[in-house]
């Protein structure tokens, strides 16, 4: 900071309520001093703690690392949102440049001599200690963190993890950005009433809004946002329209030039295998699994092969019916990927009389964000009191503070819904602040990130809904936690869990009482008709094994990449998709959820690669818990509804997963209430 300059507002004290980081006054260009500051703040207090010439304790060892990266975190935090949320060039510029830096300064932190040294030392006499379950469980998961980091392993093999952490987080960061520059660049123009054919006003006007927001006149656009792109691919009759459209979704970030994926993705393959095999381990696959429930990659296998071996020909059925209806319809070709939808909404018009033209105006956006607070506040007593006086990062934003049925301030829950050519694509659930209760009591400020589609009204689809349910799950994992260490709070539990929480809460989303309470139509107010809430239930598995074959493709293809022997051996990572896909009988036409060069769940953080298969997994422990309320005869029963809010949403990570589900369900999880939820059974 050059003397005279006004103060970096990341540095001085944020005093709004909740902690908020005073958006208003935060440049780009003051991220990379406060990181900078904060990062040397951390090495300071670790190394602290570290010649500390008192024997390790919990307190002056484990607690004290917990603390030690206050300012870090904060900061951080704030970065990584913006970065994802409200990204401007400049932004992504210091974004580039500081994600190795910060790579280089966590991997060191996990290769700390002196303070491993001290927390290894607990480990080995933790018996004895006499600590509590959350004490003991702190410091197993923080002792398995530094041993995942490669505290055991050999200097030299440590220099080289942390030279491949820093180059990974180059290319994860690149990758991202190539992405969101694909996404933000591409739109179809529908100039007239032709293009438009089939388009239901729903799509029109958030095409029109998309159109202005893009600066492209009075047209209609359709964008790569998926609440935008998938009802075109539905509805449009222009076969070669939703062509051009599918090209561009599936395309993302497969062409030639400086935002081409396809490199990155060879080179970030490489360095996730070397770090496996410098852990000893046969392949990425096996090292990423040590942590998780699954354990081993034979045990995804056996999941994601049950449940592909029963959906592929439930799909092929399917695709015989489409090709015919397309057939008699007067189409003289092949059902391709881009005809799916568009043949399977009219086979659900025909066999369920179900029309999303009819069915969108019943579930307006902010009456399904009411539902959604309406079924927290049933189930867990949360009140969500708007405050608008709080200054956010962008205008579309909203704040709530959300209290206990006590009256007691729980925390902070920030919504922010629509697509911008700002945001990265698709739907997720962050934080600004987590609870804790070590070195004073900090409430937890949540954030779920939507990109639906903009219009006047905003109409959301059934699956729209689920995701706003889904992310609003995660956030009540965030928002209830109730644990003592900052490292085991809320979502910070293993990859095959964090699922469990946001999947469960979806089951709300369908039920005929919420649905009748808030399902209501956007011009007169009435509540929807229990003749389309029973033609909505009795279409409810409609679709389900196409999206269960698409999802599982996409599983497999990411365990076959990262379980790999040699993956410098590999020319072109596309055609071995394409070969892995082909060899497993990927039905014609369906596609995948992510091609690779757009996968950012595996390539833009390591922190689904080898783990796409979590959400089929959080699946069979969210429909076998489901049954638990199924088996109360209420879906708000309340005894059940306080055994998973104390079991499951508030001990964070505090619990060994498979304890905390059996506390719920009374028994280990069973995959049948999943194949049955699914019709698969």
């Amino acid at each position: 900071m050059t003397p005279g300059s006004p103060p970096n507002p990341l540095l001085s004290p944020w005093t709004a309520p909740y902690g908020l980081a005073p958006f208003a006054q935060i440049r780009p260009e003051h991220f990379e001093p406060a990181l900078t500051q904060a990062m040397q703040e951390h090495r300071a207090a670790l190394d602290a703690i570290a010649a500390n010439p008192q024997a390790p304790d919990v307190d002056n060892t484990l607690a004290a690392f917990d603390r030690s990266a206050g300012r870090l975190r904060r900061v951080a935090m704030v970065f990584h949102n913006l970065c994802s949320s409200e990204a401007s060039p400049e932004l992504q510029e210091v974004q580039r440049h500081m994600a190795p830096v910060l790579a280089a300064h966590y991997s060191a932190v996990y290769l700390h001599a002196g303070l491993f040294r001290r927390i290894a030392a607990l480990h080995e006499r933790r018996a004895g200690l006499g600590l509590d379950t959350e004490q003991m469980r702190l410091l197993e998961r923080v002792h398995l963190d530094f041993v995942l980091s490669g505290a055991l392993l050999p200097a030299a093999a440590q220099a080289r993890i942390q030279q491949i952490a820093q180059e990974l987080a180059a290319c994860q960061t690149a990758f991202g950005q190539n992405v969101l520059h694909d996404e933000s660049h591409w739109s179809l123009v529908l100039r007239d009433e032709s293009d438009l054919a089939g388009l239901p006003e729903f799509v029109r006007s958030a095409a029109r809004m998309a159109a202005q927001q893009r600066g492209l006149g009075d047209v209609h656009a359709i964008t790569l946002s998926r609440p935008l792109i998938l009802p075109f691919l539905t509805f449009s009759e222009r076969r070669d329209l939703r062509e051009q459209a599918w090209r561009a979704w599936v395309g993302r970030g497969a062409h030639p030039g400086e935002h081409d994926n396809r490199p990155l993705i060879a080179r970030i393959l490489a360095l996730r295998h070397e770090e496996a095999r410098l852990h000893g381990c046969a392949n990425y696959a096996e090292y990423a699994l040590v942590d998780r429930m699954a354990r081993t990659p034979q045990a995804v296998d056996r999941l994601l092969d049950e449940v592909w071996n029963r959906a592929k020909p439930v799909v092929e059925r399917e695709r015989a019916t489409l090709e015919a209806m397309q057939r008699a319809a007067g189409v003289d070709a092949p059902l391709q990927a881009w005809d799916w939808r568009h043949w399977e909404e009219k086979l659900r018009q025909r066999d369920f009389a179900i029309d999303d033209a009819e069915v969108k105006p019943y579930f307006p956006l902010q009456a399904m964000v009411q539902a959604a607070f309406d079924c927290a506040q049933r189930l867990f007593g949360l009140r969500f009191t708007p405050r608008e006086d709080l200054a956010l990062y962008h205008p579309d934003a909203r704040a709530y503070e959300v209290h206990d049925r006590a009256g007691r301030a729980v925390g902070l829950f920030i919504q922010d819904n629509f697509a911008r050519t700002t945001k990265r694509s698709g739907a997720w659930m962050s934080s600004l602040a987590v609870q804790t209760r070590n070195g004073g009591e900090v409430l937890p400020v949540i954030l779920n990130t939507n990109n639906f589609a903009k219009a006047t009204p905003t109409l959301l689809g059934f699956d729209d809904v689920r995701t706003l349910f889904h992310e609003f799950g995660h956030g009540l994992h965030g928002l209830l936690s109730n644990v003592t260490y900052t490292q085991l709070a809320g979502t910070s539990v293993l990859r095959d869990f964090v699922e469990l929480p946001s999947q469960l809460f979806e089951h709300w989303m369908a039920e005929p009482e919420v649905l009748r309470r808030h399902a209501r139509h956007v011009e007169t107010g009435e509540a929807i008709p229990q003749a389309l809430v029973d033609r909505l239930r009795a279409a409810e598995r409609f679709g389900e094994a196409y999206e269960t074959v698409r999802y599982c493709g996409s599983a497999i293809v990411d365990m076959a990449v990262h379980r790999h022997p040699d993956p410098a051996s590999v020319a072109d990572w596309s055609a071995f998709e394409e070969q892995v896909l082909r060899e497993r009988g990927l039905p014609d036409a369906t596609g995948i959820n992510h091609r690779l060069t757009h996968f950012q769940h595996l390539f833009s953080s390591s922190a689904y690669a080898a783990g796409y298969y979590v959400y089929l997994w959080a699946e069979v422990l969210d429909a076998d818990a489901w049954d638990a309320f199924r088996e109360a005869g209420d879906p708000f029963d309340a005894a059940v509804a306080q055994r998973l809010q104390r079991c499951i949403y508030s001990v964070g990570n505090s619990v060994e997963p498979g304890a905390a589900f059996r506390a719920v369900s009374g028994r280990d999880p069973v995959i049948e209430p999943l194949l049955r939820q699914k019709g698969l059974l």
